[in-house]
């Protein structure tokens, strides 16, 4: 490692090489139950977005102890303006550094050091969680809010959770699952490696077909998505399920399993089933299955649609935070001001700016 300092007990690192930190990162996101938090994101994020980017993943320890937080970030210089941010950035539900709540503080401290140590202009943060306050810990302006609806699974079963809804959710859901059960309803969840990489084929072409042949963010990073889903199915991680009908699968539903949280990503269907609502019944057996496993959790992913508030009780809001060093930053960061109809990151970045 290098670029080491130390500031009374603490300790910060950096590295640019992200297999250096590889099991503090393994440890530390575990605890943070955020699959988007894994190094197993981060790499496979990091091979197929990472060019012409440097890395700067940061350690912060103390002289007694063991690494106690971990920040995944990398430069990227953008038409002479220098920007520090989260590796793992688009795709993602959810971002920020490994640490625990009481150590916010410190490491919002290393995260400005670093700001200043790489000669970075802007610090962009995306889709961190409001109810973590980084931007109160970082002194950052908050420039996005994205919806991030949550359901905790405190039911011990399937019953208890229906009995839990309204009359009218209760029957939409039992009616729709008993008609489709004249078609022969069967329920596949992807366990066989040898069928891994056809399901993703019926994932994405599920998915296109429920956007009419058009591409969307998720089919024009496939690439990316096909690679971390089979490290994800390797560490036991993917939860892909298709709904049939007489032996046709007719819908997807890919999601992942993360330290007790169920987390809903992606999802594709044939529109020629979309009177029988295959999406919603699939999505309702994900959450059963969710329920009947123990998951103490079930993630919506980023986006305030409606189908998920008809599960979802809960909002684990994210935020979009921009903090500037210097004239260059804060030039930078009024320039985009200038244009608010686009979005936080490609006010600041330009076009270019997909992953």
């Amino acid at each position: 490692m290098t670029g080491e300092t130390a500031n009374a007990d603490l300790v910060f690192e950096q590295t640019t090489s992200l297999e250096d930190v590889r099991d503090d990162w393994t440890r530390l996101s575990e605890r943070s139950t955020n699959v988007f938090a894994t190094w197993e994101w981060a790499s496979a994020w990091w091979r197929h977005f990472g060019h012409g980017r440097l890395p700067v993943v940061t350690s912060c320890g103390r002289r007694s102890g063991a690494t106690f937080a971990l920040l995944p970030l990398y430069v990227w210089k953008k038409a002479g303006v220098r920007v520090l941010r989260l590796i793992g950035h688009g795709p993602a539900d959810q971002l920020g550094p490994l640490c625990a709540p009481q150590d916010r503080a410190s490491v919002a401290a290393a995260l400005c050091g670093v700001l200043e140590d790489t000669r970075a202009d802007i610090f962009l943060g995306e889709e961190l969680r409001r109810d973590e306050a980084w931007a109160r810990h970082l002194g950052a302006m908050v420039r996005g809010t994205d919806s991030s609806p949550v359901l905790p699974l405190s039911w011990r079963t399937w019953d208890d959770f229906l009995a839990a809804q309204s009359a009218n959710f209760r029957q939409q859901v039992r009616r729709r699952e008993r008609a489709l059960g004249k078609h022969g309803l069967r329920f596949r969840l992807c366990e066989d490696r040898d069928r891994l990489a056809r399901d993703l084929d019926l994932l994405f072409a599920l998915h296109r077909r429920r956007w009419g042949g058009k591409e969307s963010e998720f089919s024009r990073r496939a690439a990316f998505h096909r690679d971390f889903a089979t490290r994800a199915f390797e560490r036991g991680w993917l939860r892909l399920w298709f709904l049939e009908l007489n032996g046709t699968q007719v819908a997807a539903w890919y999601g992942l399993r993360f330290h007790g949280v169920d987390s809903y990503y992606q999802a594709g269907r044939d529109p020629a089933w979309d009177r029988f609502a295959v999406g919603f019944v699939l999505l309702a057996h994900s959450v059963r299955e969710a329920i009947a496993d123990g998951m103490k959790e079930y993630r919506f992913g980023r986006g305030a649609e409606e189908y998920k508030s008809r599960f979802a009780d809960d909002d684990a809001e994210v935020q979009t935070l921009v903090l500037g060093r210097g004239l260059k930053g804060r030039f930078a960061i009024l320039a985009a001001e200038a244009t608010p109809h686009r979005s936080p990151a490609r006010r600041l970045l330009g076009s270019s700016l997909r992953t």
